[in-house]
């Protein structure tokens, strides 16, 4: 029977401060993502012992409320509950924050998670159809270059291609500024003429902007330009709304705002955007190729960990990046297998072993979850989190699985949360045995990290006593009760 989340999202509102202390709220594929206006007003202790809350993460006035598959029915029960608008946000804006280090770097972190987490459904539909365009190649069900098996890539690769306007669209909402603004000017930079220009400036042609240089560079399949743009251009529309009167906005701001705002993206920030997700990818994988097959494994024993602080998130562009340009990722997606996996064969075992019925629901859930589909995080924090040891025994499992994963050199060809459904993006078509190679770390992850379970152990949650009710007496009982009162009654007066 499907769980009741009214009452769940009300007793999650009401420990978050109450409706009138939530500044927004959304969600991505396990979680409640609240803004709350005092921080000060949440019961993280009460929140975590609500029934269908698997955990929290609490930082400054964001708060991560962990409710697995089914996050999006107490999305809709907490949307009832009344008004999460704009103007609470807008107040918040006007709130000053001393600038530090911590908070320019969670700012950060909370842009582009708050900016991707909404597009990872499409980035992964696309990743699947991508996948089956490429299986039903290799089975030749398709006659290579056929105009099916172009439509099906096409349809697969939409998401991508057209990265930049999806990122505009999110982070305007993230950083409230027009959204048909944000979709133009992102639109300017994959503009088929203006990808035309480039690739004859990449050819050596000069190309400029009223005498100023404009540097080559492609940005279909990206994601840091479109996302520092937009951030840009919630200060240039506050900017040019100030200076033009108010007979001429319907207009005048419009123009005004596009005219500077194009322009600044195509010299100033495409490019930074693009070296800065260059860089940041140099880094991750010249990491990679110092390290080899012990990246991989430094990765599965921390993926855990990163997805408990939402630092998993940092790594979407990057991949996103490295498959558009090489076709493949190497690193961070084959130490999803183990980790991912571990967590559920941990949950298989706190399942078997536990004495507690509602714990042992919960951990098959997890492991189905975990195993089948690739969503981990029911069984991180309904299990693994809850229980302590058994997330020791997957970090050690996911470590061992990892190394195994880059040591067969397995690559991703898609960024789908690994699962036994999502396996066959790790499959190459040059590479018949990556097949066996994939199939061996799955199995090993779910065994190893079972084994590991039972034999580190954990401590069992016990069984919520029932108070039974009082029995019911017979009619002898009645009777001698009854008399037993009588008697006493009658000493008394």
């Amino acid at each position: 029977m499907a769980k009741d989340y009214a009452p769940i999202s009300r007793a999650i509102v009401e420990n978050l401060g109450g409706i009138s202390n939530i500044a927004a709220v959304t969600h991505c594929m396990t979680r409640l993502r609240f803004v709350v206006k005092d921080p000060s007003l949440i019961n993280v202790a009460a929140l975590k012992t609500v029934d269908g809350v698997m955990g929290v993460v609490h930082n400054d006035d964001k708060c991560q409320v962990i409710i697995g598959n089914n996050v999006s029915y107490a999305y809709k029960e907490v949307l009832k509950q009344g008004d999460f608008g704009d103007q609470s946000l807008e107040a918040k804006g006007k709130k000053k924050v001393r600038l530090t280090s911590r908070v320019i770097g969670a700012g950060i972190l909370d842009a582009l998670i708050g900016t991707m987490s909404p597009l990872i459904p499409a980035i992964i539909g696309g990743s699947m159809v991508k996948l089956l365009a490429m299986m039903l190649d290799m089975l030749g069900v398709f006659e290579t270059g056929s105009s099916s098996l172009i439509i099906l890539n096409t349809i697969g690769d939409g998401a991508f291609f057209f990265l930049p306007v999806m990122v505009a669209a999110s982070a305007s909402i993230k950083f409230k500024t027009n959204m048909s603004l944000a979709i133009a000017i992102a639109g300017v930079l994959i503009h088929p003429n203006f990808i035309d220009l480039m690739a004859k400036a990449a050819q050596g042609t000069e190309v400029t902007f009223s005498m100023i240089p404009v540097s080559p560079v492609k940005y279909t399949y990206t994601v840091i330009p479109a996302l520092c743009m937009t951030w840009v251009l919630s200060y240039i529309e506050r900017g040019v709304d100030r200076i033009t009167p108010a007979v001429t906005k319907n207009f005048l701001k419009p123009m005004l705002i596009v005219l500077i705002a194009a322009p600044v993206a195509i010299i100033i920030i495409g490019p930074a955007g693009i070296w800065i997700g260059t860089g940041i990818s140099k880094v991750v994988y010249t990491v990679h190729n110092s390290l080899g097959w012990l990246a991989v494994a430094i990765m599965g024993g921390l993926w855990p960990l990163l997805v408990m602080t939402g630092m998993h998130r940092v790594f979407t562009p990057t991949i996103i990046q490295t498959i558009a340009e090489t076709g493949k990722e190497a690193m961070v997606m084959p130490s999803e297998i183990g980790a991912n996996l571990s967590l559920g064969g941990s949950s298989l075992a706190v399942a078997f072993k536990t004495k507690n019925s509602e714990l042992r629901q919960t951990a098959l859930a997890a492991a189905a979850s975990a195993i089948v589909a690739g969503i981990s995080e029911p069984a991180l924090y309904g299990v693994a989190v809850r229980l302590k040891r058994p997330l020791i025994a997957c970090l050690i499992s996911g470590f061992i699985c990892g190394a195994v994963a880059g040591i067969g050199g397995l690559a991703s060809h898609s960024m789908a949360s690994p699962g036994l459904f999502t396996s066959v993006q790790f499959f190459d078509a040059l590479n018949p045995m990556s097949i066996v190679w994939v199939a061996g770390v799955m199995v090993l992850s779910v065994v190893l990290s079972f084994v590991l379970t039972l034999m580190i152990g954990f401590e069992d949650i016990p069984e919520k006593k029932v108070d039974s009710p009082a029995p019911v007496a017979t009619d002898g009982e009645s009777v001698t009760s009854a008399s037993a009162m009588a008697g006493a009654t009658a000493k008394g007066n």
